[in-house]
C-alpha cells in the first residue's frame, strides 16, 4: 500500500482524497449513490497503481555522444536509443537525462508507446563554454498511466562522458631550429667509433629484420639484440605548461591560465600533426606521453593532449623545479616549448640552468599583469626585465600580453630565431 501511495501523482491523490470524503459523507448521510461514487474514486487510483507496479517492462538504453570531444563553444549531439525487450507494449514514458549544470537544463521527452521489440530514438544538443570532462546520464524513466494518476520512477545506471577541449587555432609552419633529434646512421656511427661497447643496440622487437641482429650483444645479454643505426631520425619536442595559480591572473574563461591552455593545445596539435614525437608536461611533473620506440602517431597524441588539457586546473606549486626536472630525466630533447606565466627569480634561475639540456628552447611568456584591471607587476622584476633576462640566457622569448593573436606570435617565432631576441605579440 505504501508503494502504491508513493506512486500516485497529484491528480491521483486528489481522486483518492475525494473518494474518501465521498465515502464518509455517503455513510453519514445514508446516501448509497454517493457511497458508490466514493468507492469508485478510491478504487480507480489504487487499482491503476497496482497495475502499473505489477507491469514488468524490460527496457534497454544506449547513448551516443557525437562527437565525444568538442572544442569550447561548439555543440555535440546526444542520441538516446530506447528498446522494449519485453513482449508487452509500454505505456506513456517520460524520459529525463541527467546533465551537469554547465551543459544546460535537463532534457525531457515524452514517448507515448513502444511496441514489443520496438525501438525509439530521441536526441538533443549540448554545449559548454567551459572546458572539462562532463558526465552525461544516467537516464531516468517515469511510467505513467493514461489517466495521469500514477507515475513510477526507474533509472538506468550507464552514463557517458563529453570532453570539452580548449579551442585549437591552426598555426602556420615555421622553422624553429633544434627540431631534429634522435638516432640515425651518422649518429650511430659516431658513437660506435668510441669502442666495442654495445651502445648502439636495443632489444629485438617483433617485425625487426633478422639481418640487424647483433650477435655479440645477443651472446652477452642472453636475448636477441639488434642494431640501432638503421633507425630513422625523429622529430622530438616537449611542450611544457605552467599551471601554477600564483603565476596567472584573471578569473574564468578570460584568465591568463585559459589563454595559456588554449595556446598549449594549438601548439601541441600543430607539432603533432607535423610528425613530432611529443611529450607534454606541466609544472607538477605529470606527463601525458613520451616518444618511446613505440610512440603513437601524432593524431593519437593530439587526442591525449586535448583530453589532458581539458582537465587542467590551477596547481598549488610555487616553482618550476619539479616539472623541469621531469623534462630533464626524459633525456636529450630537440625542441622545448614552454608556456609560462609570471616568473620569480627562482624560476628564472631554473630556466637558465635548464637551457643547456635542449637544442632549442622557446618560451611563450605571458604578461599576466595585462589580464588584470590594476597595474600590478607580473613578477618581482616586471615583464620587460624578465623577458630580457630569459633571452640573454639563450631562450627564444615570445611575449604575450592579453588578447594576443597566437598566430602572429607563432609566425614571428622564426624571425625571432634569426634575430636571436624576443617578440611581442600583437593584439587582435
Amino acid at each position: 500500500m505504501r508503494t502504491a501511495l508513493s506512486a500516485l501523482t497529484t491528480r491521483g491523490r486528489s481522486f483518492l482524497a475525494a473518494g474518501i470524503a465521498a465515502c464518509g459523507c455517503g455513510l453519514i448521510l445514508g446516501e448509497a449513490d454517493l457511497l458508490r461514487v466514493g468507492v469508485f474514486l478510491c478504487a480507480l487510483p489504487l487499482a491503476t497503481a497496482a497495475m502499473v507496479a505489477r507491469t514488468r517492462y524490460r527496457l534497454s538504453c544506449a547513448r551516443r555522444v557525437e562527437p565525444g570531444r568538442v572544442p569550447v563553444g561548439e555543440s555535440a549531439q546526444v542520441v538516446l536509443r530506447l528498446e522494449n525487450l519485453s513482449r508487452v507494449p509500454t505505456g506513456v514514458l517520460l524520459l529525463e537525462d541527467r546533465l551537469p549544470y554547465s551543459l544546460g537544463g535537463r532534457p525531457r521527452f515524452v514517448v507515448s508507446r513502444i511496441e514489443p521489440r520496438g525501438v525509439r530514438e530521441v536526441s538533443y544538443p549540448v554545449r559548454s563554454d567551459v572546458r572539462g570532462r562532463y558526465v552525461i546520464g544516467p537516464l531516468q524513466l517515469r511510467f505513467a498511466d493514461l489517466f495521469g494518476l500514477v507515475e513510477l520512477n526507474r533509472s538506468f545506471t550507464s552514463s557517458d562522458a563529453l570532453i570539452v577541449t580548449p579551442p585549437v587555432v591552426p598555426l602556420p609552419p615555421v622553422l624553429l631550429g633544434g627540431d631534429w633529434a634522435g638516432g640515425g646512421d651518422s649518429h650511430a656511427r659516431s658513437i660506435s667509433t668510441m669502442g666495442e661497447d654495445d651502445v648502439t643496440t636495443r632489444e629485438y622487437r617483433h617485425g625487426d629484420d633478422l639481418r640487424r641482429v647483433h650477435w655479440r650483444s645477443t651472446a652477452r645479454y642472453g636475448e636477441l639484440m639488434v642494431r640501432r643505426e638503421e633507425q630513422p631520425w625523429q622529430n622530438r619536442g616537449v611542450l611544457f605548461l605552467d599551471t601554477r595559480a600564483s603565476a596567472h591572473r584573471g578569473d574564468g574563461p578570460a584568465s591568463s591560465l585559459e589563454w595559456a591552455v588554449a595556446a598549449a593545445a594549438s601548439i601541441g596539435s600543430h607539432l603533432a600533426r607535423h610528425g613530432f614525437g611529443m611529450r607534454f608536461l606541466t609544472d607538477t611533473g605529470e606527463e601525458v606521453y613520451d616518444y618511446s620506440a613505440d610512440a603513437m602517431t601524432g593524431v593519437g597524441f593530439e587526442g591525449l593532449l586535448l583530453d589532458s588539457l581539458a582537465m587542467v586546473t590551477p596547481s598549488p606549486g610555487v616553482d618550476l623545479t619539479t616539472g623541469l626536472g621531469t623534462v630533464r630525466r626524459g633525456g636529450g630533447e630537440g625542441l622545448v616549448i614552454a608556456v609560462l606565466g609570471g616568473l620569480t627569480d627562482a624560476d628564472l634561475e631554473s630556466l637558465t640552468r635548464f637551457r643547456h639540456h635542449a637544442a632549442a628552447c622557446v618560451a611563450l611568456l605571458l604578461d599576466t599583469a595585462t589580464w588584470t584591471l590594476s597595474n600590478a607587476s607580473s613578477g618581482p622584476r616586471g615583464h620587460a626585465q624578465t623577458t630580457g633576462l630569459l633571452s640573454s640566457a639563450g631562450w627564444r622569448v615570445l611575449s604575450a600580453p592579453a588578447r594576443s593573436d597566437l598566430r602572429t606570435l607563432w609566425t614571428g617565432a622564426a624571425a625571432s630565431n634569426r634575430a636571436g631576441g624576443s617578440l611581442t605579440g600583437a593584439g587582435r
